[in-house]
């Protein structure tokens, strides 16, 4: 069983970075980001998009972190 799970595993590792490489292979236009007046250096698409998908799954998690903190300190404000 406990082999059964680790093919699956390295089975779906091998899917994602299939798909992840047809995705980069796609999309190699070059595209400019203007924020605020700054402008980046041209990079393809497929870079920009996974450097937000990498930005928003470690953001995502140091959200939920600070929330819980926030929340644990108001039930002890409440608390005393």
């Amino acid at each position: 069983m406990r082999n059964i799970k680790r093919l699956l595993l390295a089975l779906l590792v091998l899917v994602l970075a299939g798909l992840t490489l047809f995705f980069v292979l796609e999309n190699q236009q070059t595209v400019f980001l203007v924020l605020f007046g700054w402008s980046s250096p041209a990079l393809p698409l497929s870079v920009v998009v996974l450097l937000a998908l990498i930005a928003g799954l470690l953001v995502g998690p140091l959200l939920g972190v600070c929330m819980s903190v926030g929340k644990k300190a108001r039930a002890r404000r409440v608390a005393n």
